[in-house]
């Protein structure tokens, strides 16, 4: 027997979407006062997350030679002791080195855009300090007693945990420096006192004329 055709069957569309209108595109943009504080949110989140670049090959060097001029007259002073004037040398020269850096790392920072108080600059400065208070303060608790031998190898191992720490936030060469800073500082804990002047130059004047020559031809400035 014949089978009996069966109609096809159609669809039902719901009137709903038939009927649901297109949204306008200014409908789906958001307000103009949340865009602009989105806006504001990813700049910051672009800030954080980038490197601070502004680290100054140029005034690494000028510190190295200003330290060369110290360490070379301070051992014609001292003979390799550790005397008041050695110290006050040093500390003289440590005051001219920050000078020297924090200014050529404003003019660096300037010329990249960045800033030293928001985004890497302020993470830089801020792991930067602290290490140095405490080699100042740990200087005027040694040097009245017969642990004065003991200061430079502490200038050089925490000036290389500053560098360390700050440089996790610059460039990859950074840490680096503040290891071989580091790491010197910890060796001249075994050397014979009389060899001060040496590691001194060698750190101070050697290490940031090499790294602040890298700086400057590989990063600018």
């Amino acid at each position: 027997m014949q089978q009996p055709c069966r109609k096809p069957r159609h669809r039902r569309t719901s009137s709903a979407r038939e009927t649901a209108p297109v949204p306008e595109i200014q409908d789906l943009m958001p307000p103009a006062g949340e865009a602009i504080e989105q806006l504001r949110f990813i700049r910051q989140t672009m800030e954080s997350a980038g490197a601070f670049t502004a680290v100054p090959g140029q005034g690494m060097m000028a510190i190295g030679l200003t330290a060369l001029a110290t360490g070379s007259y301070a051992a014609w002073q001292s003979d390799g002791q550790i005397t008041r004037t050695w110290l006050y040398l040093w500390l003289v020269e440590a005051v001219v080195a920050m000078g020297i850096g924090l200014w050529a790392m404003l003019r660096k920072a300037e010329r990249a855009g960045q800033s030293l108080l928001s985004g890497p600059g302020r993470k830089f400065a801020t792991h930067f300090i602290p290490p140095m208070l405490v080699g100042a303060l740990l200087t005027l608790a040694m040097f009245p007693h017969a642990m004065r031998g003991l200061i430079p190898a502490m200038w050089l191992m925490l000036y290389g945990t500053a560098v360390i720490t700050a440089g996790e936030f610059s460039v990859k060469i950074v840490p680096v420096m503040g290891a071989c800073f580091l790491g010197l500082g910890a060796l001249a804990i075994f050397l014979p006192t009389g060899w001060v002047n040496l590691y001194m130059l060698l750190g101070f004047a050697g290490l940031h004329l090499i790294f602040g020559g890298i700086i400057a031809r590989r990063y600018g400035g």
